[in-house]
């Protein structure tokens, strides 16, 4: 079970389509073992990147069992199972945690307002779950427009045993971070794991704020892999070495509307996943995009080589 003493790279995975659109069992095999290869210690399925809302009910709980069918164990893996309405989260829930899930991932509706809304959805998302279901907080303010405070986050944790992490995905959001780390460090709220999203566009900040690692889906995790530990070692100048190697990239798959397909695109380049296609509606990347990506991986394989040349 997840617990709040998660850290490490917990890789958010795509949903992988046949060209016709099924899903495709072999490529999602494949992502799996290349994600454990990178050093992920844990895995999320059916976040926001993982076109959760374009699968039917079953296809759903057919791509989680085959994950963790396939993961056997070997790391904890957390299913996000935001939904409009209750009914469909708690079942989902249920079916992730019979198949063996660590835990599942709640991101708030757009609906809420005020604080007090938010957590008082929470409280009803853990009555639907189950209080022994461990959640994850999911942050994401650019996405679900719905902004958590410090405050609010903290109101979640003490009334909700079994929320065990925050994925924190705030923009600007570093001094979020040292917020809700002083106040654990303060003994003001219990402390959860803290692992951070947006692509991995500030991830060395994050860990040196505190965080616990991260929980994206890069399409090189590991970089994110590399970065987390490094910083956890102590040895900055590298970790931002690397993370600078990598960033036009990042920067460029963390692009609103087209990063999905960005990333997918390179996912089928680097031979993980066989087709990059995304079910409709989704944007379709024109040849100029496609050019500047080939460049961009160009240029990190190549400073790849060099490290270990030198």
């Amino acid at each position: 079970m997840l617990t709040s003493s998660a850290a490490g790279v917990y890789v958010i995975c795509p949903t992988p389509f046949e060209a016709d659109g099924r899903l495709d069992v072999a490529s999602t095999d494949r992502m799996v073992e290349a994600y454990l290869k990178a050093g992920a210690t844990g895995l999320t399925i059916l976040g926001i990147m993982g076109e959760a809302p374009k699968l039917t009910a079953e296809e759903a709980h057919t791509f989680v069992r085959q994950v963790i069918a396939r993961v056997a164990g070997r790391v904890p893996v957390i299913v996000g199972v935001s939904a409009a309405g209750f009914a469909a989260m708690s079942a989902l829930s249920a079916k992730a945690m019979d198949a063996g899930a660590a835990g599942v991932m709640i991101a708030p509706p757009s609906t809420l307002k005020t604080d007090d809304q938010i957590v008082s959805y929470y409280a009803d998302a853990v009555e639907a779950i189950g209080t022994g279901v461990p959640f994850v907080i999911q942050d994401y303010p650019l996405t679900t427009n719905v902004v958590m405070t410090p405050k609010v986050i903290m109101r979640i944790i003490d009334q909700n045993p079994s929320c065990v992490m925050l994925k924190h995905e705030d923009w600007p959001g570093l001094d979020k971070i040292t917020t809700l780390r002083r106040a654990s460090d303060e003994g003001q709220v219990r402390r959860v794991s803290i692992m951070c999203g947006n692509g991995g566009l500030f991830l060395p900040f994050e860990m040196e704020r505190g965080a616990d690692g991260a929980m994206t889906g890069y399409a090189y995790p590991e970089m994110l892999v590399g970065v987390v530990n490094l910083i956890k070692q102590g040895r900055r100048q590298e970790a931002h070495d690397l993370f600078d190697r990598h960033l036009p990239l990042v920067r460029y798959e963390t692009q609103p509307n087209v990063g999905l397909a960005v990333r997918k695109y390179v996912l089928k380049k680097r031979g993980i996943i066989a087709s990059d296609t995304l079910r409709k509606p989704g944007p379709k990347l024109s040849p100029e995009t496609i050019a500047d990506i080939d460049w961009l991986m160009e240029r990190i394989e190549r400073s790849q080589k060099g490290s270990l040349a030198a």
